[in-house]
């Protein structure tokens, strides 16, 4: 067995102490394309247009799309500079072990793995709700239920699609990077089509001042009133559930790492620049949509007849038929992309924290096959995103997806928890940190504390109540109504908690050094050869 590296990779990941066993054939702009897939405007904006809308109106989309950007930008910003320094599949609960010690990868890893599965089962039954209403268009209603009931109909679709995701998963690390390198063009060519039918198709436009400036507040909270405190401090922020969620999963870049050529520079930049296309694209989209809002009164009484989704109920409302089957059509399929890319992203970060025995049955999850693919963590990855997901499979009163922008607000809190505690932790070590190749320099010093901040308050937003049939002291209160993303990620919080004190913290000492674990196996002091990509 040769104790040489070969590759400048290899080696680098040789130094943070693991083997390459996973296959090493993505490119740069494959790296950035799966983030780009992942943050998938084309899913994003559509499935979770309708929170902003009913939380602050046209202002939520116009102007709070913009400035989410920026904080989310910094957040970014923040995790490149850490993704130069450690590129490896463990990404960002790496960092955490490395910067603050093991309980502080306990924990990151944990919101981390919540996060992405929940992320996965969120961009996956958005899928399946838009192929349910793209099948219901074209007069195929396969999937409307036993009873007509179009949300459990659309829960047996979700579990259909989240199967074709595994399976081509587990078909190879190859076929999944030259998928979402497919999808990159997929959506900048479907972003340009819906863009310049949403311009010239509409008989009618809204006026500027209807879109940076109208006020909406349809949540049942505060008598539907527009001004005040309550609607600035409650009700606006809660709008900001489309920016934040639609922008998220780029730390998909760090989990790529390790099979990504020239990863400490090619994976940083992927990562941010993800963030800013996404925010530039993301915001022309939303703005094509809100001007087709021509007719509010007319979209908010069609809500109700398409699943509480209020993109749909606008396309509805400014196109024709065909054109709506298009723009559609367009949409569902770059939602398959993203969901694809979302179970890579969780299965890898699954197959990392299994790697360093951090779950139960670690051994299984950590398991790679003949392709290299770590097979056992995308089916358990894929099960847990349809476990989460349940409750979407029973309808409420209001005709709003309670459940899944329950869902939608779990990925976020987990995944942005998660991104910002190794951002803490590097911006507390100060310049004893040893930058990568890409670094913030001296900026680091006001990034890093605003993007904590930013994550804070977002975390605190999005465990409210979005109902108010969700408020247990109520007397209209309604579980079907309630917001269980606190009852998760508090769960989550606390089990983890108790299980670190009660054992965890004797078995768990942070990242495993695979190389040194094998040469002591091998009773040998050299390291293996790296596996040939």
């Amino acid at each position: 067995m040769s104790t040489t590296i070969h590759d400048h990779d290899e080696r680098r990941l040789a130094e943070l102490g693991y083997k390459q066993e996973l296959s090493r054939s993505w490119s740069g702009f494959q790296n950035f394309a799966i983030s780009f897939t992942i943050i998938s405007i084309l899913a994003g904006c559509f499935t979770t247009y309708g929170q902003a809308w009913n939380n602050g109106g046209p202002i939520a989309i116009s102007i709070g799309w913009p400035v989410l950007s920026c904080f989310i930008l910094i957040v970014g910003f923040s995790m490149s500079e850490l993704v130069s320094a450690y590129p490896t599949a463990g990404g960002i609960y790496w960092w955490a072990s490395k910067l603050g010690g093991p309980v502080w990868g306990w924990f990151t890893g944990w919101f981390n793995l919540i996060g992405l599965i929940a992320v996965t089962a969120s961009v996956d039954y958005g899928c399946a709700t838009f192929a349910n209403f793209t099948l219901g268009a074209f007069n195929v209603n396969w999937f409307n239920g036993v009873s007509g009931d179009f949300l459990s109909g659309t829960f047996w679709l979700f579990c259909i699609i989240l199967v074709i995701h595994a399976a081509l998963n587990i078909g190879g690390s190859h076929l999944v990077a030259r998928i979402n390198g497919i999808s990159v063009w997929w959506h900048l060519l479907g972003f340009t089509a819906i863009v310049l039918v949403l311009i010239f198709v509409p008989d009618h436009h809204a006026s500027a001042k209807f879109v940076f400036s109208e006020r909406f507040n349809n949540s049942g909270f505060h008598g539907g009133g527009t001004g005040g405190a309550f609607f600035w401090i409650y009700i606006l922020p809660l709008g900001f559930l489309l920016t934040q969620y639609t922008i998220t999963g780029f730390d998909s870049c760090a989990h790529i790492s390790e099979e990504t050529h020239g990863a400490s520079e090619n994976a940083a930049k992927g990562l941010w620049r993800s963030i800013f296309y996404s925010a530039i694209f993301g915001w022309i989209l939303l703005l094509a949509i809100t001007f087709a809002a021509a007719h509010p009164k007319a979209i908010d009484a069609g809500v109700a007849n398409n699943a509480g989704y209020v993109a749909v109920s606008v396309l509805h409302q400014a196109l024709t038929s065909a054109w709506f089957k298009f723009v559609l059509l367009i949409s569902t399929v770059g939602q398959l992309f993203c969901g694809a890319a979302c179970l890579t992203s969780a299965s890898r970060m699954c197959y990392a924290f299994s790697r360093d025995g951090a779950m139960p049955g670690w051994r299984i999850w950590s398991r790679v096959n003949q392709r290299r693919v770590p097979f056992a963590a995308v089916l358990f990855m894929a099960v847990c995103a349809a476990v989460i997901t349940i409750p979407a499979y029973f309808p409420n009163s209001s005709g709003i997806p309670v459940a899944f922008l329950a869902v939608v607000s779990i990925s976020v809190i987990g995944l942005y928890i998660a991104y910002v505690i190794p951002v803490f932790l590097r911006w507390r070590m100060g310049d004893k940190f040893q930058p990568g190749p890409w670094t913030l320099g001296n900026k680091y010093k006001w990034m890093n504390p605003i993007a904590v901040a930013e994550v804070a308050v977002v975390c605190v937003v999005f465990i409210l109540p979005t109902n108010p049939g969700g408020v247990p002291w109520n007397d209209a209160f309604d579980w079907n109504l309630v917001n269980y993303a606190p009852l998760v990620t508090g769960g989550l919080f606390l089990a983890v908690g108790i299980w670190w004190l009660v054992s965890a913290h004797k078995t768990f000492t942070g990242p495993r050094h695979t190389i040194a674990e094998l040469d002591v196996e091998l009773g040998e002091g050299t390291a293996p050869a790296p596996a040939s990509p």
